[in-house]
């Protein structure tokens, strides 16, 4: 069984530590920790691993956000993704920092990422981790504080945070969307 798990962020070293890339950090936490590595590829950096059985293909896409649904819906046909085996790691603003939040669909909410990956999917029946970087910015400064890097108190908190995002793309994996929603979403980190 083949899944596909897409962090969402933007490629370059001026947003590689900005908020909006908390997808990307979360696919390089786990890469790291089952010791493989990214190769550049089409539309993004892909890495792939066995977890019990099954294979995971990460995807990190080079499409930057606003054309995310395109890598997403290339790797989806060319790997024969099923839609309930593709699981998107997104930031999300109304969540508070710490918060992390699993659903099986939704509404982009504003997220250009999500809302491309509804466009070319045609459908936002797919799971998605949404990852809570908090809103502590002035009203007109939304962008700034998304693509800002995270400050010092922030950064000291991230650790756990990806951790426990790690934990919950594991089980996504190994026990399905419910199983996990029901293991993970009360809890805090």
């Amino acid at each position: 069984m083949k899944y596909l798990v897409v962090g969402l962020g933007n490629i370059g070293p001026e947003y590689e530590d900005t908020r909006h890339n908390s997808g990307f950090k979360v696919l390089d936490a786990f890469a790291k920790a089952s010791n493989i590595v990214f190769d550049d590829c089409r539309h993004g950096a892909i890495a792939t691993v066995g977890l019990k059985g099954r294979q995971v293909i990460l995807l990190k896409p080079s499409t930057f956000m606003n054309l995310s649904g395109k890598a997403v819906a290339y790797w989806m046909q060319k790997e024969k993704i099923a839609l309930e085996n593709l699981l998107i790691i997104t930031d999300d603003l109304s969540l508070p920092l710490g918060s992390l939040r699993l659903r099986g669909q939704g509404s982009d909410g504003g997220h250009n990422g999500l809302k491309s990956i509804n466009a070319c999917l045609d459908t936002d029946g797919y799971a998605r981790l949404r990852f809570g970087i908090g809103s502590d910015f002035s009203r007109g400064a939304q962008i700034d504080y998304v693509l800002g890097t995270w400050n010092e108190p922030e950064k000291e908190k991230l650790p756990a945070i990806i951790d426990r995002a790690v934990d919950i793309l594991k089980s996504f994996v190994l026990i399905g969307l419910v199983g996990t929603m029901n293991a993970f979403n009360k809890k805090k980190a």
